[in-house]
């Protein structure tokens, strides 16, 4: 096999490491399903009644370009997350779907201050989940799959218990959380908001993401790296705003090179790119980009597969990972990102170790485990398909 013509089926089973996934996000319809049933959301409540059409209305309602519709699609999945038995099964099913993939670490998020609804309090919130994703390597590891889940816990923008959770992650951070993060609608919400959880944060000398220049612009990336010092950026692919190709303002030359026919940035002529000052910090840095593709399609962040920044981003050596955000409601895994960007955009095997690599090396894991995986699972596994180690 031609390591630059990657099958789904080698794509499943070299060795992935996930950065951006969202716990509610990445729900089974059928669990959906289950939990509903007594629950606090009554099941005739529900938008479909199997799995398959359930399935079917997540995709529908996130792919409509409706803000509105997308958001509903967390609305039924939150309102079967308000339970430790819900919660638990959830985290459990996550970390067994994960490594199905070919997954072999991965960092969820989640915001457990959206799990109180039935009066947990945010402590049974995060050990539920912390049990869920415990019991969920348990099964893929008899499966022959196995995984490390850390959490991620997430502060709303729009709320004001970020302090509270940030505390809540450095509590939990011996035991199954990795880190903290800060997520929700960005333009009026800016990170700086939260200032003293991110100062805290620093003090204790714990690790956090941003959600940041998805929908919004490089003042969004600028406030979360300059103001908050985040270690990651959740999307981050706003960057290419202060990119110029041929002299024009990225945007603007995609928006003509589209125009003229062009459905891949693989043949970009790299000579003519040139970085403003917060991109070339960014990449100077070697900041993590948590880039999601499908995910920035049904937001309006991109275009098309081919022309997802990702990839002159990856060829310009930006910290570049690659990253599923909502499973459900994008309707993938992260081997199908793989395989897209595969089909569209020119990837190769070579080109997803490399993605690999970054993330493995941008998690918020000790050194030690983190160099372990890399020599004694990720190398070896490309190596089977005929990469170096």
């Amino acid at each position: 096999m031609k390591t630059s013509d990657p099958t789904l089926d080698v794509l499943r089973a070299v060795p992935k490491v996930l950065l951006h996934d969202h716990l509610d996000g990445g729900l089974r319809p059928q669990t959906i399903l289950d939990l509903a049933v007594g629950g606090p959301r009554a099941e005739d409540r529900l938008p479909a009644h199997d799995a398959t059409a359930l399935g079917e209305w997540f995709r529908e309602n996130a792919d409509s370009g409706s803000l509105e519709r997308y958001l509903e699609t967390f609305t039924q999945t939150l309102a079967v997350m308000q339970t430790e038995e819900g919660l638990f099964r959830v985290a459990s099913e996550a970390a067994q779907d994960l490594a199905a993939d070919g997954v072999v670490y991965a960092e969820v998020r989640y915001a457990p201050e959206q799990h109180l609804d039935c009066g947990l309090t945010l402590e049974q919130v995060v050990e539920a989940v912390n049990d869920g994703f415990r019991e969920g390597e348990r099964v893929a590891a008899q499966s022959g799959h196995h995984i490390r889940v850390a959490a991620l816990l997430t502060a709303m923008r729009h709320a004001a218990k970020s302090r509270e959770i940030a505390e809540l992650a450095v509590h939990y951070r011996n035991d199954g959380v990795a880190g903290f993060d800060i997520a929700g609608a960005e333009a009026g919400y800016p990170p700086t908001r939260h200032l003293d959880a991110f100062e805290y944060l620093r003090r204790e000398n714990a690790h956090f993401t941003i959600h940041a220049g998805e929908a919004f612009g490089l003042r969004s990336i600028w406030e979360a790296i300059q103001w908050c010092g985040a270690d990651r950026l959740g999307h981050g692919v706003r960057i290419v705003d202060d990119i110029t190709v041929e002299g024009l303002p990225f945007p603007a030359w995609l928006k003509q090179a589209a125009a003229r026919g062009l459905t891949t940035l693989a043949d970009v002529d790299l000579d003519s790119v040139f970085l403003g000052l917060l991109a070339a910090y960014v990449r100077d840095a070697r900041i993590p980009l948590e880039m999601c593709p499908s995910s920035n399609l049904q937001t309006g962040a991109a275009a098309s597969i081919g022309l997802h920044p990702i990839s002159l981003l990856a060829r310009l050596r930006f910290r570049v990972t690659l990253n599923t955000d909502n499973r459900l409601m994008s309707r993938t895994s992260l081997s199908r990102e793989a395989s897209l960007l595969a089909a569209e955009a020119n990837w190769t095997l070579a080109d997803l170790r490399w993605v690999t690599l970054n993330a493995m090396k941008s998690a918020f894991l000790p050194f030690d485990r983190r160099l372990a995986l890399i020599d004694e699972v990720i190398k070896p596994g490309y190596a089977a398909y005929g990469l170096p180690r």
